[in-house]
């Protein structure tokens, strides 16, 4: 496994949301984050939730990357995990963003191998997280079926006997924490798919929807209303897309809502308030602007909030909303 960053295991960085203003030691109100991107960043922005008021974390990604995979463990923490660095090579680092005070750990055990190219990341909250798929350069330098599974109570990390039904990257995550996460299109033996596979958190089995995507795409962005339905939109066909597909959890039923970005978009990511609204925000296409979808009635509008910078490709994205 690539070396991990210079940080002790567990060592923490305290957070300011301003230079010279420190963050409150318990923030108020839930959250959803942005980290990294390319051009290689370390940039972390914060939008508070209801407000989507942002703030930008001094303190971000321990290293320079994008292209990784977002996670939580929501009311406690958010993980970026992998993601390439200069030169696009895929890292196994994975950082912890504790949501009480917004510092940042670097896990003692990261990745089985370095990963870029959008993995998908998705969790059951209070229990794991998911890692699958990407471009991996210390696994016969392709695309990988892996999946690893980050335990929160101890942040151990594990590898899936049983991987996604493919070797793919390009891809994007979503969970409906308690029950099963998802990992959805990508790119794959040299194509785009618009596979759905479906990993049940109960024993960590995997099977293939046959509600697959409305097209085959890679680099679309995922998010989910837990408990409900998941949301992937956008992605790259033979050009960018401003689509927006509908997976209901209760029978995995897809449809494709009339609502769709405001422009046609990939290489974003997203995430979500559970049981008001989910964000897209970053990519081509979308900018610096985010585009809200509000659960209740599955309409888009424009967030008040923006990225601190436009132009940031394949960032990852996590969120604090609370226990799910």
């Amino acid at each position: 496994m690539p070396e991990l960053h210079q940080l002790l295991p567990g060592t923490k960085v305290s957070d300011w949301a301003t230079p010279g203003i420190p963050v409150l030691t318990s923030p108020a109100g839930h959250a959803g984050y942005f980290a990294g991107g390319d051009p290689f960043v370390t940039t972390v922005d914060r939008f508070a939730f209801p407000s989507d008021s942002r703030t930008t974390l001094v303190i971000g990604l321990s290293v320079l990357r994008g292209a990784g995979a977002g996670l939580a463990n929501s009311g406690v923490a958010g993980y970026a995990c992998g993601g390439g660095t200069t030169g696009n090579i895929g890292s196994a680092f994975v950082d912890k963003f504790d949501f009480s005070d917004d510092s940042r750990s670097s896990l003692q055990y990261g990745l089985l191998v370095g990963r870029t190219n959008l993995p998908a990341g998705f969790a059951n909250s209070g229990t794991a997280g998911y890692i699958g798929g990407g471009h991996s350069p210390d696994d016969g330098n392709a695309a990988t079926d892996n999946v690893d599974k980050i335990t929160f109570s101890n942040d151990s990390r594990a590898v899936l006997g049983t991987g996604l039904s493919s070797n793919n990257q390009y891809l994007c995550g979503m969970a409906n924490s308690g029950t099963a996460g998802y990992a959805c299109a990508g790119y794959a033996a040299g194509a785009n798919v618009d596979d759905v596979d479906k990993f049940t958190f109960s024993n960590d089995s995997r099977s293939t929807l046959s509600a697959l995507l409305s097209q085959s795409s890679r680099l679309p962005a995922g998010m989910a209303n837990s408990g409900t339905a998941g949301y992937i939109s956008g992605g790259y066909t033979s050009g960018s897309t401003t689509t927006i597909d509908r997976i209901a959890f209760s029978n995995d039923a897809r449809t494709t809502l009339s609502a769709t970005l405001s422009s046609g978009g990939y290489s974003h990511s997203g995430f979500a308030d559970s049981g008001t609204a989910g964000y897209y925000g970053g990519g081509t296409g979308l900018g610096s602007s985010l585009n809200k979808i509000e659960f209740s009635g599955e309409t888009r509008s424009i967030s008040a909030g923006t990225l601190s910078t436009g132009g940031r490709n394949y960032l990852v994205g996590f969120a604090n909303c609370g226990v799910l």
